[in-house]
């Protein structure tokens, strides 16, 4: 309603909800789990290890599927992917709940996240096809606060429902609220078809071909857009898994003020992408904003590693951060469409976005061991570090390859 109110085309307003609710609906149940391991060690006899290689096998699983989703929604369009993937997420999340050894949960995962793996590249082909260039930055910085409402609600409703009900109960109530959505949206299936972008001619006047899988992977601008999600992936799993343990065990911080860095961090994240938004759409120096974001957060981020000041401080500076990487994202998502050639956008955001699932891989890694090995304070040098790098590869995606 307010969108409408400011002159935004109905069409693109309808749009914009339901590619939002699908976002939404991937975060609410990707943050499902981690609320529940207490239970479910005592229940099913499992270990922390064994219960975090699920979380492992459903972003394996959602990052590979990227890839391929990717290919599938240029070739056979993103509403269909899109709403099959949801269905099957919520599918899949609820079936947990039914598990009746730990064994069972981890091809759910993987099933999990294969339909995880699809929101990105459909939603943001569908927001690139379906909303003009120059409301794309708002609809993008849209696209990213509803994910990041899911994320915010996830873990209180899923041990809301679990301490009235059980484990099993919250996932199976939170997969089948989401297959209810899938189901719902079906309704609005119009406002999310999006008729692929026309191919130029080539010179002799034939319609020209849309570059194949191998093509995108091997140019550089695609690469360089993938190792930027993959840098600030890495930094981002640091500050919103690691941070609160770093604040405890190395400025002195109590348990709910390291738990309100996360909140913070979120919040500011989310400012950070509204304002963020409107910048994108009215300038087209997108890499200025993404690098001199990236600046801004890492130098903060480095700040916080080294300064001896009470916690508070510190918690401050990790708020100011999200306010900082939350600026850069909506210019991220446009220099990523613009690098993107006609009639490949699928493909583009699925392989770059791919990058988001590896770091959510292998930065638990090395921020556990530095953890492991009593260093809290490197926790945050850790996180600054990819930010830095972010950089290089911010400035290298300035500009759409030729042709």
């Amino acid at each position: 309603m307010e969108l409408r109110a400011t002159g935004w085309p109905a069409a693109e307003v309808s749009t914009l909800g339901a590619v939002g609710v699908a976002h939404f609906c991937s975060h609410f149940l990707q943050l499902a789990l981690a609320p529940l391991f207490l239970l479910m060690r005592a229940d099913l006899g499992a270990s922390f290890f064994a219960l975090g290689v699920v979380l492992s096998v459903f972003y394996l699983c959602s990052g590979i599927g990227q890839v391929v989703a990717g290919i599938l929604v240029d070739r056979f369009g993103a509403d269909r992917l899109l709403l099959g993937g949801l269905i099957l997420q919520g599918t899949a999340t609820a079936a947990m709940g039914f598990a009746p050894h730990y064994a069972m949960l981890v091809p759910l995962a993987a099933l999990a996240g294969l339909g995880n793996s699809v929101y990105h590249p459909a939603d943001l082909s569908i927001l690139s096809h379906r909303v003009a260039p120059a409301r794309l930055g708002r609809a993008f910085a849209a696209h990213v606060i509803a994910g990041s409402i899911g994320f915010a609600l996830s873990p209180l409703v899923s041990a809301a429902i679990a301490t009235g009900y059980g484990w099993r109960a919250a996932l199976l109530a939170m997969g089948g609220i989401v297959v209810l959505i899938g189901l719902g949206l079906l309704a609005f299936r119009s406002a999310l078809k999006a008729q692929p972008a026309a191919v130029p001619h080539s010179a002799g006047g034939q319609a020209g071909k849309a570059p194949g899988f191998l093509q995108v992977l091997a140019m550089p601008v695609v690469l360089m857009a993938f190792l930027y999600f993959l840098l600030t992936s890495i930094s981002l799993s640091g500050f919103q898994s690691f941070s609160i343990v770093a604040l405890q065990e190395g400025y002195g911080a109590t348990v709910a003020l390291a738990t309100l860095a996360v909140a913070l961090y979120q919040v500011g994240n989310s400012i950070g992408v509204a304002l963020g938004g409107a910048v994108a759409d009215r300038t087209s120096q997108h890499h200025r904003i993404a690098m001199g974001g990236l600046a801004a957060a890492c130098g903060l981020t480095f700040l916080a590693a080294v300064l001896q000041a009470p916690p508070e401080v510190v918690v401050g500076l990790i708020a100011a951060v999200g306010v900082a990487m939350g600026l850069t994202t909506p210019s991220r998502d446009v220099l990523v469409r613009s690098a993107a050639p006609a009639g490949a956008i699928g493909k583009v955001f699925g392989v770059v976005y791919s990058g988001y699932d590896i770091g959510a891989l292998l930065g638990p890694l090395m921020f556990g061991l530095l953890l492991d090995h009593h260093l809290p304070r490197l926790v945050f040098v850790g996180a600054a570090v990819p930010l830095g790098l972010a950089i290089l590869t911010a400035f290298a995606v300035r500009r759409r390859p030729a042709g």
